[in-house]
């Protein structure tokens, strides 16, 4: 790895300042850093200027906001996972939180660098002098995805965690630009495009995450499925949220990441409702995943196995949940 050196630091009083600062070609937001500064060691990143996030005020702030969770952009994922509340309320956002690298990384690891996070593959998160002797790739200086040759368009995946229990959720971000502040559905901050998979514009700012606050009778859960058992990204990771009545599925959302260049809400749940969670419901879901999800060799492990692992994971996710709610 390379050293970091000549680097301009600035530190915004407020988020509109920083997305007027984003206008500097070659600017970069951090915070927690976990994600940029191990790609500036590899030379994937070389921002010329680092604008800190950390001195905005309120910038790390959890609140409830007219039925809703407001976190801010900056609260770190060690807060969430530790919030006694949000465990109680939003189980599966805590969870979610708890399974992301160690304990050192998400005490400085934030929520939004989590949902931005760049897409990962073995072709490209590697020394400079790697993808060097490889031809470079299609994601960075080069015009081949060696993970899909002739195609082209870049496979890489996006492995964030807290993805997949937001959109389960229904979550929705909040958004500052130059001359606006708005509120889009997270699924829409994301492209299907592993060389450019999140759809904020140049001077544009995650300024925090709206969660619908818990609802009676709903439970749900998250579940992630690594190589190893811990600080590892994952082969898939899955979220589920539920509400049972007379023992049938009246609500059911899903959410996946780790599978696809842009974490997914999956589609078509609407199959399952007024029917019990038996094993044709379980069959259904897993159909419905592995149709839905598009695993590519970005990682060691085989295409095929991580969409067994996301079906498989969903399926016993359902399972536990629907037992523990009846």
């Amino acid at each position: 790895m390379r050293p970091i050196e000549d680097i301009q630091l600035v530190r915004p009083a407020t988020l509109t300042d920083a997305a007027l600062l984003l206008a500097e070609e070659g600017s970069r937001l951090v915070a927690g850093g976990t994600d940029l500064l191990p790609n500036m060691r590899r030379g994937i990143a070389d921002p010329a200027v680092l604008i800190d996030l950390t001195g905005v005020a309120g910038i790390g702030a959890i609140e409830p906001h007219h039925g809703q969770w407001r976190f801010g952009a900056g609260v770190t994922l060690a807060t969430i996972e530790r919030h006694a509340q949000i465990a109680r309320e939003l189980p599966a956002l805590a969870q979610a939180a708890g399974a992301v690298a160690g304990p050192a990384h998400r005490s400085a690891a934030t929520l939004a660098g989590n949902l931005c996070q760049d897409t990962r593959c073995v072709y490209y998160n590697q020394s400079e002098w790697w993808r060097r002797s490889n031809g470079w790739c299609l994601k960075l200086k080069g015009d081949t995805c060696h993970v899909a040759p002739h195609g082209k368009r870049c496979h890489a995946a996006y492995q964030g965690d807290v993805a997949a229990a937001l959109l389960a959720y229904g979550a929705e971000v909040e958004i500052v630009g130059v001359e606006k502040v708005f509120r889009r559905p997270l699924a829409e901050l994301y492209h299907d495009d592993g060389a450019a998979h999140l759809t904020l514009g140049a001077n544009e700012v995650v300024a925090a995450v709206h969660v619908p606050a818990g609802q009676a009778g709903r439970v749900s859960g998250f579940r992630k499925a690594r190589t190893r058992s811990g600080m590892d990204f994952p082969l898939a990771s899955v979220a589920l949220a539920l509400r049972l009545e007379g023992g049938v599925l009246a609500e059911l959302s899903v959410g996946i990441s780790g599978t696809n260049s842009h974490p997914l809400k999956l589609d078509g749940t609407y199959a399952l409702l007024g029917r019990p969670v038996d094993d044709a419901a379980l069959a259904t879901l897993g159909k419905l995943v592995a149709k839905q999800v598009t695993p590519m060799r970005s990682t060691f492990t085989a295409s095929n196995h991580r969409r067994l692992v996301a079906s498989a994971t969903a399926q016993r996710l359902l399972r536990e949940l629907a037992a523990g709610a009846a």
